[in-house]
């Protein structure tokens, strides 16, 4: 029976038995692709094959294509994607503080007369000068 194996570079056409192994497959695949054997993975429909089983086990049809992959090493990664979804962990947590309550009603009203209309410079010009204001009267002599 013919099955194929895809990698990286190309397809190969692999003639196997019914009674062979899949280690047998990984060998082949490891010889033509010049890679170890160890870091090889092989997988069919996202699942992967394990060494022990044979080409009946895993039900084979005629034509089936077979994904051979190289383990990726683990490590540190470049950049900040290794620190994703980390932030919230790092970060201090600090107690919450207590906010002065908001004035209502008429205790609201006298501070909004306060702050508009008896708080404000009196300009010569005539301009109306808000309460950020710097300006100061000019010193009489």
């Amino acid at each position: 029976m013919q099955i194929f194996i895809r990698n990286a570079a190309k397809l190969l056409a692999v003639n196997v038995e019914q009674d062979d192994t899949v280690q047998d497959v990984y060998e082949y695949v490891a010889q033509e692709s010049g890679c170890e054997m160890t870091d090889l993975l092989l997988s069919v429909h996202g699942m992967i094959l394990n060494n022990e089983q044979t080409i009946e086990e895993v039900t084979f049809v005629p034509g089936t294509i077979i994904d051979a992959t190289v383990k990726v090493r683990g490590g540190k990664t470049h950049g900040r994607i290794n620190n994703a979804g980390k932030v919230k962990n790092q970060t201090p947590k600090v107690a919450p503080q207590e906010k002065p309550k908001k004035k209502t009603g008429r205790a609201r009203r006298r501070e909004q007369y306060a702050h508009r209309f008896s708080n404000k410079v009196a300009v010569p010009n005539g301009l109306r000068v808000g309460p950020n204001s710097n300006y100061q009267l000019p010193a009489t002599a």
